[in-house]
């Protein structure tokens, strides 16, 4: 196998993995669909680490709001995790989820 199908065959499984892609050939599609919900969770906690005080202002409904967001827009394999956090404080915030906050408290959740 060449390089560039090497390539081409790895993102297609990326975009199976975190963007509910089809499953690539010689994939079982439900195991694809379990790994890809491991992935998502995980990177659900990573955010939640990276911005606790988010975590905190949404308690119990973090995960599935994050689960629903992640599921509309995945994040991208070259996207810095501080901007897809920020994508997330912002759909939270049209959605009606987080107040719009003042000042202050939007640059905590917004950090860089």
């Amino acid at each position: 196998m060449s390089r560039e199908e090497l390539a081409a065959r790895q993102a297609e499984l990326l975009k199976a993995l975190l963007a509910s892609g089809p499953a690539p050939s010689g994939f079982d599609p439900a195991r694809l669909r379990v790994e890809a919900s491991v992935l998502r969770r995980k990177h659900g906690r990573v955010l939640a680490y990276q911005r606790p005080e988010l975590a905190e202002a949404l308690g119990e409904r973090y995960g599935p709001l994050f689960a629903e967001f992640n599921g509309e827009r995945p994040k991208l394999a070259a996207e810095r995790s501080g901007a897809y956090a920020d994508e997330f404080v912002t759909w939270l915030i049209a959605g009606g989820h987080l107040p719009k906050p003042r000042r202050g408290l939007r640059d905590r959740l917004r950090r860089r």
